[in-house]
């Protein structure tokens, strides 16, 4: 698509007394394209947002190629020579959507590089070259409004087959369904492992409500996730696949505030695709299970999930007694104060030690587990691990 022509009312074509002066000027103007396309690239690079961040070849290469090739076909244009075509920009436009730039810096972009040709013209006109001058400076506006137009429309079809083909990629990571070859079909990276987020309200919604909580929460990961983030929508919300390796501390920071109603999400690792339906699942379970906004993971709803029935939990909750190991007498400690019903006198004399002792012990397992003996989530858990561990020790117990 070429530049769309100006109707009159926006920019008048010159009248003959003007016209030779709008083509001396353009002539002036061309030899200096370079210049002017490596000054686009550095007020780019300290004015729009995120593009410091660029590689340096894109902004050196691409980005100063598309300034060229704009101010040529502007100068071409006003020549009354034919003028170069957009497809290039449009192209542009796409990829910048793909490295997710966002639609407001790609638009501001554009006007950079028209304040950049705007003090061009203004610097090459001499004395009586006014009405030239205005005539150019009102077509130019003409023009970069019609360029950042298409660079919008293509933008945004670029955004949206993104987002289906990253649709399909997280589709195919939970099923489990040759995501390699989606990945490579789609040209989206694959990660070596993934953090699985499963997301709902508290409570329950309507569909249209469910996806929109799960834009949200996807918008609000954003950050942390580096733009590589997956999403696949359903009923309750949803599932999220961020790049193994984010911090859940990120993930309870950005989910903490800013959104519109509560959300529960539950959390499980993909240490490889392969794992993504299991840990899709277990998130799953997780924000079933768990009652209170936030996001939490498989420690955090331990008992409940393992009481639900769910064997992938035995390990993790049996693994609770592991920083005892090593320890003399504080797994003894503990199995005894649940035995003799958090009785620390009887506990005292079935260790045959002082009661203080038995204090020090307990006191210690808290520390190390980070579970309390003396309260009811901590009884339940201690109670719990000790069973699994016995059965495991167990030689006449299956394994």
């Amino acid at each position: 698509m070429s530049q769309r022509s100006a109707s009159p009312a926006e920019a008048p074509e010159p009248g003959e007394n003007i016209h030779e002066q709008v083509v001396r000027m353009a002539t002036r103007l061309e030899p200096r394209i370079n210049h002017l396309a490596r000054l686009v690239v550095e007020r780019q690079r300290a004015e729009v947002p995120g593009f410091d961040r660029l590689p340096d070849d894109m902004r050196d290469l691409e980005i100063a190629s598309a300034a060229r090739h704009t101010f040529r076909g502007f100068l071409r244009g006003v020549r009354g020579l034919a003028d170069t075509d957009a497809a290039v920009l449009r192209e542009r436009a796409t990829q910048r959507a793909a490295e997710g730039v966002p639609l407001t810096g790609l638009l501001r972009a554009y006007h950079v590089g028209a304040e950049v040709v705007a003090d061009a013209l203004s610097a090459a006109a001499r004395p009586g070259e006014e009405a030239a001058l205005l005539w150019l400076t009102r077509r130019l506006f003409t023009t970069v409004n019609s360029l950042a137009e298409q660079a919008a429309e293509a933008y945004l079809l670029g955004l949206a087959d993104q987002q289906a083909a990253g649709r399909e990629l997280a589709a195919a990571l939970l099923r489990g369904d040759a995501p390699q070859e989606v990945a490579a079909r789609c040209g989206l990276p694959l990660e070596p492992g993934y953090l699985v987020l499963s997301v709902r309200a508290p409570t329950a919604q309507e569909p249209v409500a469910a996806r929109r909580l799960l834009h949200q929460v996807l918008v609000r990961l954003a950050p942390a996730a580096d733009g590589r983030a997956l999403s696949l929508p359903n009923g309750q919300g949803g599932h999220i696949l961020l790049p193994v390796g984010t911090p859940h501390a990120d993930l309870v920071r950005h989910l903490s505030t800013g959104l519109s109603r509560p959300v529960i999400a539950g959390a499980a690792l993909a240490a490889t695709p392969e794992d993504v339906p299991a840990a899709a699942e277990q998130a799953h379970r997780i924000a079933a299970i768990a009652r209170s906004p936030g996001v939490h993971r498989l420690q955090d709803v331990l008992l409940d999930y393992h009481l639900a029935g769910s064997k992938d939990s035995a390990d993790e909750l049996a693994a609770l007694l592991d920083p005892l190991d090593g320890h003399a007498g504080l797994l003894e400690a503990v199995a005894a104060f649940l035995d003799c019903d958090l009785d620390r006198r009887r506990t005292a004399r079935a260790l045959s030690v002082h009661p203080n002792t038995v204090d020090n012990r307990l006191a210690r397992a808290a520390q190390l587990t980070g579970l309390d003996p003396h309260t009811t989530h901590g009884i339940q858990l201690f109670g719990a691990a000790l069973t699994l561990r016995r059965l495991a020790e167990d030689p006449a117990v299956p394994g």
